[in-house]
């Protein structure tokens, strides 16, 4: 989960090394349905559900508040959900938005860890802010992930081998 265009859908689609997975656009609103996807590793099996964005869309309020409604109801209600992962750009830190879902999600003891995207965007010292900042807010990890970056991957998997089976 995520705001819109915050990498939720190349996230997937690197894990997997297949560009084509999960569709993805610069415009944001692209994913307006939650999609699964099964993603078989080395260290398990996984699914994966690809959930419309929050916050800036060019779509209508009433189609975002059926987003927003769809979305609560399958966090609450998913019995087999085990972890969420919380998507926040790298370029611009965590906003009100952000902030908006953190609070729902610790309010609703839902599992999550938050994924810093788009950290090849980023200078170094600026992620290593970034996480810090994101960690002592959330009092959760905080992994830097890039599409581009393969080694950013590995983190991913380990969080899932250790955390998730």
């Amino acid at each position: 989960m995520g705001r819109s265009n915050a990498g939720k859908s190349t996230f997937i689609n690197s894990l997997v090394n297949n560009s084509k997975l999960a569709k993805t656009s610069n415009t944001p609103g692209k994913t307006r349905l939650i999609n699964h996807f099964e993603i078989i590793t080395d260290c398990g099996n996984f699914i994966f559900a690809d959930l419309p964005g929050y916050g800036y869309a060019k779509v209508s309020k009433t189609m975002q508040q059926e987003w927003q409604k769809n979305l609560e109801e399958y966090l609450l209600k998913r019995e087999n959900l085990k972890h969420c992962f919380l998507f926040i750009d790298s370029r611009h830190g965590l906003l009100d938005n952000d902030i908006k879902m953190i609070d729902w999600l610790i309010i609703n003891k839902v599992p999550f860890i938050n994924i810093l995207a788009k950290a090849d965007m980023a200078k170094q010292g600026e992620i290593s802010k970034r996480i810090k900042e994101i960690e002592d807010f959330t009092k959760t990890m905080c992994i830097p992930y890039s599409s581009k970056k393969p080694f950013y991957r590995e983190k991913v998997f380990d969080f899932l081998e250790c955390n998730i089976n």
